[in-house]
């Protein structure tokens, strides 16, 4: 499976040429939308003791938790969906389609029905062979049955497939997708590529969208790989930068995010900036998000390391820290756990596992 594709984007000359010369100087620095820079400082999470939930997993990519408190784990390149239960997996079932695991396509994103309880539902973002599509599926005893289409026609490719799913306060499914490297899709509403999408259950456009009779919410991003809410309804999203530049964005309904005119916070008033910017992608490529306590906290791939993010108005050095560097792999996803601490996937390294943190 690819770690992450990266062709080079556009970005305005003179922004390049500072920033160059702000990394050559400060490796491994943060910079927020004023600009500043600021060395990430450890936090205290990264001397709480960390546990193995699972072991039995195979390039897992998302984490759905059950009412039972038992969850439910996406393989990329199987196109399983493990049911672990007190850290054994009792059950394995293969979506259909079978999914093209080529590059980063696959079996992606998984989210719960809000009326799981009652309706058994389960949604499963994954790649075909002409594109990637939203599927849900009924959940009972192990299997995955009544398999429904609920969105197609989100284009694919190697890389840059996005794939996260995650409903929202207000009931409706949101999509995070990728430019499936055709960077100026990003920018055609008409397409859904480079978009965060918000459907009904059944896949009609939500309403109140801000484009009318259309699935999108937010455009002009690259590759949206996380989705959550903070305390007061807001969505915040992760998303993997060009070869610099990976972001953490407040999301607005019908918003622009630049891309692939922009990347990071560069003050262009045609886009909306990123709330929090990584330049370096070997300190982020961000990908699942949780937020707790108005505290966001993202699992980064190339990064390999957990970061944390204290959310507000403005996003500065001294809120951001980053724990467990180089420990566990690659991260793929973050969830909050029943018990209040955190599931973390780890994705693409020998040993992936399902790992639990406290961080209250």
């Amino acid at each position: 499976m690819s770690s992450r594709g990266r062709p080079g984007g556009r970005r305005p000359a003179a922004a390049g040429i500072l920033l160059a010369a702000a990394l050559a100087l400060l490796p491994a620095a943060c910079t927020t939308p004023d600009g500043t820079g600021a060395r990430e400082t450890p936090g205290n999470t990264a001397n709480q003791p960390m546990t193995t939930v699972a072991s039995e997993l195979e390039s897992p990519w998302s984490i759905a938790v059950l009412p039972d408190g038992s969850a439910l784990i996406s393989e990329n390149d199987s196109g399983l969906v493990k049911h672990i239960v007190k850290g054994k997996t009792v059950a394995a079932a293969p979506v259909q389609p079978q999914p093209d695991p080529t590059g980063e396509g696959g079996l992606l994103g998984l989210a719960l029905s809000p009326d799981f309880a009652k309706d058994r539902r389960v949604y499963a973002y994954l790649t075909t062979a002409e594109d990637n599509r939203v599927l849900s599926y009924r959940w009972q005893d192990g299997k995955l049955t009544d398999a429904r289409v609920i969105l197609r026609g989100i284009p694919k490719a190697r890389v840059h497939n996005g794939g996260r799913l995650k409903f929202g306060p207000d009931g409706y499914l949101y999509i995070g997708t990728g430019d499936a490297m055709q960077p100026q899709s990003a920018q055609d509403r008409t397409s859904l590529g480079g978009k965060i999408l918000r459907i009904t259950r059944d896949g009609a456009p939500a309403p109140g969208n801000p484009f009318g009779n259309s699935p999108v919410y937010s455009y002009g991003h690259r590759n949206v790989q996380g989705l959550a809410w903070d305390s007061h309804g807001q969505l915040w999203a992760s998303e993997f930068g060009p070869d610099r530049d990976d972001e953490l964005n407040r999301i607005t309904a019908g918003g622009n995010y630049g891309w692939p005119e922009v990347t990071g916070a560069p003050g262009d008033r045609r886009f909306i900036d990123a709330a929090y910017v990584w330049p370096s992608t070997a300190e982020a490529s961000p990908s699942g998000l949780a937020i707790i306590g108005n505290v966001a906290w993202l699992a980064a791939l190339r990064g390999e390391r957990l970061w944390e993010v204290r959310l507000g108005p403005a996003i500065g050095g001294r809120d951001v820290h980053d724990h467990l560097a180089h420990k566990y792999g690659r991260l793929r996803d973050v969830t909050e756990a029943p018990d209040g601490s955190l599931w973390i996937l780890t994705n693409g390294t020998s040993g992936d596992r399902m790992l639990s943190l406290q961080v209250r």
